[in-house]
């Protein structure tokens, strides 16, 4: 290599580190549209502004990179060069601004959802409904009792959560999705099942499967009898919803129970309700996040549709009339 090629290899590498990505976009608008009359319509600059741009990158590059013919501007080998790197320049870009936009949420990103274990009946229905409008968002579904998830929001990990009652030691915000009632079941074919004008008393002898201490049913099942002044016969306790109605259809017992947990057995026969006084309890279903918690495009989206179109997603059970 000469010193003449070497000192202009040296001085074009220097000056190319100063072109903008106007420069760039002038000549890739000009090789895409043949003329700098309709690149200058393109980047809604004016003609003269375009040339400039286009004498200054040439200026940077050293080197000739357009000649004109007679089907127009053309680039030369050099600006050939060049326009790849433009190319590649928008392509770095676009992927910074996608990343970025993954970073802020607003086409991508990950919600951190909670939900009581009796809402799992419903809530994957709702985010089924979610990622189809909003596939490019991930969720991430943490099931528990409610005193786990109630522990979960004195962090910051959950985005928000989906339970039957806020919880009193902390600042939530909330959104009401919809009816959540409660219910004694019993196996079909049960000795009370003709009855009706049930009382509690009447069930003083029956064994109760519930779910364990901390449960939100447990603690609803526990006040309903303790402002009636009995005590419950504990038969098992269990730490599912699947399991107590399985063993119910056993003849293990009876159970208290969110209608929600048990609508399909409701609609087989193989459940049957109950008629006792007072019942159903309804209570509600809500989404709650911390107050101080910042949420993310993605998450603030799935929270306002699960507030406003949530309800949609509930099973259906059967009328209760006031009993």
């Amino acid at each position: 290599m000469s010193a003449k090629e070497l000192s202009y290899n040296v001085h074009s590498a220097a000056q190319l580190r100063h072109l903008t990505i106007r420069q760039l976009r002038s000549l890739a608008a000009l090789s895409a549209k043949g003329s700098v009359t309709a690149a200058s319509t393109q980047l809604g600059l004016t003609q003269p502004a375009v040339t400039q741009q286009l004498r200054q990158l040439q200026d940077l590059a050293g080197l000739p990179l357009l000649q004109r013919t007679g089907d127009g501007m053309l680039l030369t080998e050099a600006g050939k060069e060049v326009l790849a790197l433009a190319e590649r320049v928008e392509a770095a870009i676009a992927d910074c601004q996608g990343s970025l936009d993954l970073l802020a949420g607003r086409t991508g990103g990950t919600v951190h959802l909670g939900a009581v274990s009796t809402a799992k009946y419903f809530v994957p229905h709702a985010i089924a409904a979610f990622s189809k409008r909003y596939p490019k968002i991930e969720i991430k579904l943490t099931v528990g009792n409610r005193e786990e998830i109630r522990g979960a929001m004195h962090g910051y990990d959950l985005d928000f959560a989906v339970m039957g009652r806020p919880p009193a030691d902390v600042s939530v915000d909330v959104r009401q999705l919809g009816r959540n009632p409660h219910i004694i079941v019993a196996r079909k074919g049960h000795w009370l099942e003709k009855d009706s004008g049930l009382n509690l008393t009447d069930l003083v002898h029956e064994t109760f499967l519930t779910r364990e201490p901390g449960s939100g049913t447990r603690t609803l099942m526990e006040g309903m009898f303790q402002r009636s002044d009995l005590e419950p016969i504990i038969g098992m306790e269990m730490s599912s919803n699947e399991t107590i109605k399985q063993a119910v259809i056993a003849g293990l017992g009876i159970a208290f129970i969110s209608a929600h947990t048990v609508a399909h057995e409701l609609t087989e026969g193989r459940l049957i309700v109950l008629d006792v006084a007072g019942l159903p309890i309804v209570r509600q279903w809500y989404v709650i996040r911390r107050s101080d918690k910042v949420l993310l495009p993605p998450a603030q989206a799935m929270f306002d549709f699960l507030g406003s179109e949530g309800s949609n997603y509930l099973p259906d059970v059967p009328e209760f009339g006031a009993r």
